[in-house]
């Protein structure tokens, strides 16, 4: 008798795992990063980043375009191609601004306490397989430096530049596959 219980809670339990397992399985759309594609979107274009931002560093454009490339190659499975994608990915850097971002009192004048670098990244998507998806959007993005660094600095500080930038594209993949 104990067996036989044993046997009959052993499938209860597999039935139970299966179950989930076959409707994520079955659906097609949903994965583990979080993406919400449709499972008719094969390609992927994204065109350079043109960059009309006048205080922007030359090397911008080309290496945000490298980056937003790599972070879709990275976390979906969809094929980068020259043009004409199912999703398509063009836009421009439309602003590079560095100003004082908090300022304080020294020797009774104001002075900033804080510089801030802002860049702004306007957007156009495409999506073939679903027009209702399309959209155009600016995204941006900022970060505080000391007062002691100057846009020289910050500019050869690659590191830094790429935080704000990440952030950016990773908004506009959560903005276009993920739809959040």
């Amino acid at each position: 008798m104990t067996w036989n219980r044993l046997k009959t809670t052993r499938r209860q339990a597999l039935g139970l795992l299966a179950l989930p397992l076959l409707l994520l399985s079955s659906c097609g759309v949903y994965s583990f990063n979080g993406t919400n594609i449709d499972p008719a979107v094969k390609t992927i274009s994204i065109q350079t980043f043109q960059n009309t931002a006048p205080n922007a560093p030359a090397y911008l454009s080309q290496r945000f375009t490298e980056d937003i490339k790599d972070y879709f190659q990275r976390n979906t499975t969809l094929k980068l191609v020259p043009r004409d994608g199912d999703l398509q990915f063009e836009g421009t850097i439309v602003a590079y601004d560095f100003a004082p971002a908090a300022i304080q009192q020294a020797g009774g004048l104001p002075s900033a306490g804080a510089n801030r670098l802002t860049i702004q990244v306007q957007l156009r998507f495409t999506n073939t397989k679903n027009n209702k998806q399309d959209f155009e959007q600016t995204f941006q993005s900022q970060r505080d430096f000391a007062s002691t660094q100057d846009i020289a600095s910050i500019n050869n500080d690659l590191a830094s530049v790429r935080e704000i930038t990440r952030n950016i594209i990773s908004d506009m993949f959560n903005k276009s596959v993920a739809n959040w």
